[in-house]
């Protein structure tokens, strides 16, 4: 397979998994995501920030989240997203710490 095609492949299935997350299934909870998977919505909108900006094009966090979620990422979280409860606080501090903050 050319890189081309690679690179064409890899950009549609992402595209079918940010349809999947953001309109198939805006009911799965960001915390949830990171809890189970280690990455949510706001971890691709970071990932699509960050390369932006590795070529050259500036981005900011709110342009990133805002270009994955198709609108203000807080009008997306008020119409999809609820209130965590503790457990699930409790269980995103550590997953955070193992796949966010932990990165080298």
């Amino acid at each position: 397979m050319d890189r081309q095609t690679q690179t064409e492949i890899e950009a549609a299935a992402f595209r079918t998994l940010r349809k999947h997350l953001m309109e198939d299934r805006p009911d799965v909870q960001n915390i949830d995501l990171m809890n189970l998977a280690g990455f949510c919505r706001n971890c691709l909108s970071r990932w699509m920030q960050e390369a932006a900006n590795d070529r050259g094009i500036e981005m900011t966090k709110e342009e990133g989240r805002e270009a994955f979620y198709g609108m203000p990422y807080d009008d997306w979280k008020a119409q999809n997203q609820s209130e965590a409860t503790p457990d699930q606080k409790a269980a995103f501090d550590t997953a955070f710490k193992e796949n966010v903050t932990d990165k080298g």
